[in-house]
């Protein structure tokens, strides 16, 4: 049996990782976001389109995301019971009133 070879380079499985966008939708936690990510499913029976909304726990560490803002978050290592994702990007801000 042959051994893996080794590249070097750590971050190799960092471009696979998976990537969601939604709606913070509270940041009282310090360093985390609960974010809010709907998609469309189709009705298996029926076949009406119908929302379908997930709830996630994403790790931000300069607390940069603030409620209504849409975020891009992509999969990590859990770094909590709760929490598998990380905030990538800050896409478009809330609109302040």
């Amino acid at each position: 049996m042959t051994k893996p070879i080794k590249t070097g380079r750590r971050d190799q499985g960092r471009q696979n990782r998976r990537t969601v966008s939604g709606v913070v939708t509270s940041d009282r936690m310090d360093k985390t976001l609960t974010v809010l990510v709907e998609r469309k499913v189709q009705h298996p029976m029926y076949s009406k389109i119908i929302r379908r909304s997930t709830r996630l726990h994403a790790h931000d560490e300069r607390n940069e995301g603030s409620v209504g803002d849409l975020v891009t978050v992509e999969e990590c290592r859990p770094i909590s019971k709760t929490k598998s994702w990380r905030l990538k990007s800050v896409d478009q801000r809330a609109a302040v009133a």
